[in-house]
Parts: structure tokens; sequence; C-alpha cells
């Protein structure tokens, strides 16, 4: 695995975090609250720099990142643990979420034995009916572009996620194939006004989206 503190820190600049935290913000403000729900216990998986659960409102937040430099970044009301994604309920313990959310994160993982166990434990994690909410690049779209980064091991599209959830015991409530586009240098727009103006209107989700964004629930009751 590689050296994550310095890996991140050279990918990306401090001075463009201001600029990922009011992007995050009008996402969460124009989609992402209504995605997830309202006065949730929320668990951002693979937190990194806590753009995420700075800007969605929850009754409680929990963030997970194997990078120790995380923490140092979470404002002081995410309960934060500095622990891998597949044995993280050691340390969270099991049924405390109500919500799971991650982005741009199951294609650093190396295979697809860790991936089942990461999402094994995010099983675990949720309540009944509890939902996982997931963001990730879709190879299906950008395969020229996916290599690009020194530590993406795990292809994946929204078709073969939705298989891979389903056979670990989720319910898939949601698939919508092309989000966002990939990176935040890419065609997206970085003011809040256009980031929410694009996020109101679908029929261009199509044309510039090259991350899924797949909803799976945990089953309300045992089979």
């Amino acid at each position: 695995m590689p050296d994550l503190s310095t890996l991140y820190r050279n990918r990306f600049e401090e001075a463009r975090q201001d600029e990922k935290n009011t992007m995050w913000r009008a996402i969460c403000d124009a989609y992402m609250q209504d995605a997830i729900g309202h006065d949730k216990v929320v668990l951002d998986l693979a937190s990194g720099y806590g753009e995420f659960s700075r800007n969605i409102e929850a009754s409680k937040k929990i963030a997970i990142d194997l990078n120790p430099d995380a923490g140092s970044y979470l404002d002081p009301d995410v309960e934060f643990h500095n622990v891998a994604a597949d044995t993280f309920t050691a340390s969270t313990g099991e049924g405390v979420a109500d919500v799971v959310f991650t982005s741009n994160f199951l294609e650093h993982l190396p295979n697809k034995t860790v991936c089942d166990a990461v999402l094994a434990e995010v099983l675990k994690v949720l309540r009944p009916g509890g939902r996982f909410v997931i963001m990730g690049p879709n190879i299906r779209y950008l395969a020229s572009e996916y290599w690009d980064f020194y530590d993406h091991y795990l292809p994946l599209s929204h078709l073969s996620l939705e298989e891979g959830l389903q056979q670990s015991g989720f319910e898939i409530e949601k698939v919508i194939p092309r989000f966002l586009p990939y990176t935040t240098k890419s065609a997206l727009p970085t003011h809040p006004f256009l980031i929410k103006a694009y996020l109101k209107m679908p029929i261009f989700w199509p044309l510039l989206g090259k991350q899924f964004l797949v909803t799976a629930r945990k089953p309300a009751f045992e089979r």
C-alpha cells in the first residue's frame, strides 16, 4: 500500500481545499442532504479531509479513514476512527449507523476479496433498513482516465458494483450510472450556483457524468 499521508499531501493541494469544501457544500445542499436524509447517524467511510462530513447535517457523524492525517481536518463534532475499512466495526460497534456514505474509495481497494470484506463491515455497522450511498468513478465511461492515479486498483462499473452489493446481502434501491464528472478539475463548474443548477437538471448528467451514484439498503428483516 502507498504512503497515504505523502500521496494525498502531494495530490490535494492545500490551496484548493477551500474550493473543494465550497463545492461539497453545494453538492450536499443541492442533492446529497435529501439523498442521505435528515436527523440520521451518518458514517463517512474513507472520510479524507472531511468535505462531506463538514457539509452534511446529521444527528451524529462518524468518520473512518486509514490516513492518520485525516482526523486533524475533521470538525470537532465528528467521531473519528483511524482504522482500516475492512475491520472498522471492531472500533465503531455494530448497528450504530442509519447511513454509510463513501465517495471515490472502493477503487482504492486492492481486490474484490477486500471489497467484499468492506461491504460486510458496512452491512454490520448499519441498522436494519439502513442505507449505503456510494459514489465513484465508473470504469464503463472513463477507462482511459481511470489508471491516471497511482493508488487505483479495483475498476468497478455501476453494474459490477450492483452485483457485488447484492451478493453481499444488500438490496439495491437506486442506481445512477452517470452522476458527477470524474474529478474536481473536470467539466463540472466550480461556482456553487452552477453546481446546484447542474444537479437540479439530470438531463445534463449523461453528458458530463462519469461517476456512478448507487444506493443500497440493508434488509429491514433477516431472510
